[in-house]
């Protein structure tokens, strides 16, 4: 039932973007149509979902893995971007060059952590996050704000 939820969640999302500035995590969870990797640079941690189309059945399970954990990419300032048209030859899909389905985890300063030719639970991805300095600098300062009186 979760995973019907949020499958329409995500079509609803992708399908109608008036709708999806409504909705919780729409800000998180984008198309990459028109965006570039540079733009996201110091600001985000983007990570690309890349299919051939929308009903691939391993871009609907990451899009679902995604969606029950929303929060913990976004305390990561992890921006969500979904390329499912090959032939619209986006900005990152021709930098990054994915064949088929592909998750590509990007740091903030613009370095590939990661490319995985399959679903990847969150978990799994915000523990590579976490092993990173610049993480692990923000977490420290973020306990330090935190503490001070």
């Amino acid at each position: 039932m979760i995973r019907r939820t949020a499958i329409a969640l995500i079509g609803a999302t992708l399908a109608c973007p008036v709708a999806a500035a409504e909705q919780p995590g729409a800000e998180i969870i984008r198309s990459a149509e028109g965006a570039t990797l540079e733009e996201f640079r110091w600001t985000a941690r983007p990570l690309v979902v890349f299919a051939d189309n929308p009903a691939d059945p391993l871009y609907i399970q990451q899009m679902a893995f995604i969606a029950e954990r929303l929060d913990a990419l976004a305390t990561r300032d992890v921006i969500v971007l979904t390329d499912t048209d090959p032939a619209a030859r986006s900005p990152i899909r021709l930098a990054l060059r994915p064949r088929g389905f592909m998750l590509a985890q990007i740091a903030k300063d613009g370095t590939i952590l990661f490319r995985k030719p399959a679903p990847w639970d969150v978990r799994e991805i915000t523990r590579s996050i976490d092993k990173l300095p610049l993480r692990q600098q923000e977490v420290r300062d973020q306990h330090r704000t935190l503490t001070q009186p």
